[in-house]
């Protein structure tokens, strides 16, 4: 198809919706997209922004004029890119180029690092390949090193549930803070292979995909880590994600270059596997019914993929450029236009929600991406939701929210949808011995006496590293 031209055939100078092509953004009115709804109530506001414009909307993103896509048929589109409309270059972003995107603007941070979701050609090509031939150890079950990842994601798994019993059966815990993201920091430090993870790491990943003013620091700090990690792997190799990749990669790319790629890792784990493991455990507790079933009947895959479905983690893809006039979704788009692909608003859309009860299922979720682009370690992130999930439940014999959901928090960031905290009462199964099945959620029940809980056989785990990291991060929580 030639560049120009949109899916359905229509040229460039076609006209759409009163406008023309060539006046794109120019010439619509956008609306403020990060307002207090956008955080708090994202499903309705994405809804409402549907309704007043269709597929295609005009936003202001933190001040600057982007294009929100919203309909599943137009995100898909974007994705697999198959007239070569898109680009991820941030070079073809005509107001970058003419100074009318402030040198400051948060939702730059990512892209200026360079890594590999943000590139494009033999570049993007080269750097993806590295990432496809480190990650098969890790996301293939039959191998040692998958193997051994899983046991220590259920080795923590049950030291943390120990460490926010504390001793008794029964109490009360924040489940973000002390259970899902203490446990994919401690699996970033497995994959990365050190022991020298700080307590703060993981919170620079937040404050990095919060995207406000403390982002680039923040980034600046995870990348430094990176890269420390990539050098000591280099003279000391091992079973690691950055030997596997220092033996993968090509003779020009750069420890630097090796490192600011394994962030993307640390994001995926440490934030937006974090999210989904919260968004999962909200979805059985007080979702429909068969988010429930599916967790009764051990579908604990089919479980996370209703979770994906309801709160995608990565509710909002990195900006998209394009680089002719085209149409999208009815939409004039000139050249040099971003747009921000919105995977919340595609799962909403009516479309696709009648479409799936035919010939779509949970797993036509967009949450990984599609395309050139799509995350290559999406197996590994919702393997490790899944024994996380799973590990919670066995060990709970009741569990209910101590708020009801309309009154959880939000994190703001245009780019992950995430609980600020997870607040619950819980009761504890009694120890036994064999293969506990997993429970259909119930009330918790009236206090009892607190009873000690017995310890299980587990592989040995460092109780007072997870009890520091849990510390700072309940401490950052709170602030």
């Amino acid at each position: 198809m030639p560049t120009g031209q949109s899916s359905d055939g229509s040229t460039a100078s076609k006209k759409a919706n009163g406008r023309s092509v060539r006046g794109g953004l120019a010439t619509a009115a956008a609306e403020p997209l990060m307002t207090a709804d956008f955080a708090d109530d994202l499903g309705p506001f994405l809804d409402g922004l549907r309704d007043r414009h269709g597929p295609v909307a005009p936003v202001g993103l933190y001040g600057v004029p982007v294009w929100i896509v919203l309909g599943y048929r137009e995100v898909l589109e974007v994705l697999h890119n198959r007239n070569r409309v898109w680009t991820k270059d941030t070079a073809r972003w005509k107001a970058r180029a003419e100074g009318r995107v402030p040198a400051d603007w948060p939702f730059l941070t990512a892209p200026e690092a360079d890594g590999v979701l943000f590139l494009e050609g033999p570049k993007h090509t080269e750097r993806r390949g590295t990432w496809l031939a480190a990650l098969p150890p890790f996301q293939d079950q039959t191998h040692p090193v998958a193997r051994d990842l899983q046991e220590r994601c259920r080795a923590y798994a049950d030291e943390l549930v120990d460490l926010l019993a504390d001793g008794a059966t029964r109490g009360s815990a924040d489940l973000a803070a002390q259970y899902a993201r203490p446990l994919m920091l401690m699996l970033c430090q497995e994959m990365i292979g050190v022991t020298a993870v700080t307590d703060d790491l993981l919170l620079d990943v937040w404050r990095t995909m919060d995207m406000g003013p403390e982002s680039r620091p923040a980034l600046a700090r995870v990348t430094a880590h990176a890269v420390a990690a990539v050098a000591e792997k280099r003279r000391r190799p091992g079973d690691d994600l950055p030997s596997l990749m220092l033996a993968a990669a090509g003779p020009d790319l750069t420890d630097e270059e090796i490192a600011v790629d394994m962030v993307a890792l640390i994001i995926h784990l440490g934030d937006m596997a974090s999210s989904l493991i919260c968004s999962t455990v909200l979805e059985v507790v007080s979702g429909d019914a068969g988010a429930r079933a599916s967790l009764a009947g051990g579908l604990v895959r089919e479980t996370v993929n209703r979770a994906v479905l309801t709160e995608p983690p990565n509710s909002h893809l990195t900006l998209r450029f394009a680089v002719a006039d085209t149409v999208l979704g009815g939409v004039p788009v000139a050249a040099g236009d971003p747009v921000l692909l919105s995977v919340a608003a595609a799962h909403r859309d009516p479309a696709f929600a009648q479409a799936r009860q035919g010939i779509y299922s949970s797993r036509a979720h967009l949450a990984w991406g599609a395309g050139a682009h799509r995350c290559p370690g999406a197996e590994l992130a919702m393997t490790l939701v899944a024994i996380a999930v799973e590990q919670l439940f066995e060990r709970l014999a009741a569990l209910e929210l101590v708020l009801p959901p309309e009154e959880l928090s939000w994190r703001p960031s245009p780019a992950v949808r995430a609980l600020r905290a997870l607040p619950v009462n819980f009761r504890l199964h009694p120890p036994v011995t064999g293969t506990r099945p997993l429970p259909i959620i119930q009330a918790v029940a009236p206090a009892e006496a607190p009873a000690p809980a017995p310890k299980r056989a587990r592989r040995s785990v460092s109780r007072a590293l997870l009890g520091r990291v849990v510390r700072a991060v309940r401490g950052d929580s709170a602030r």
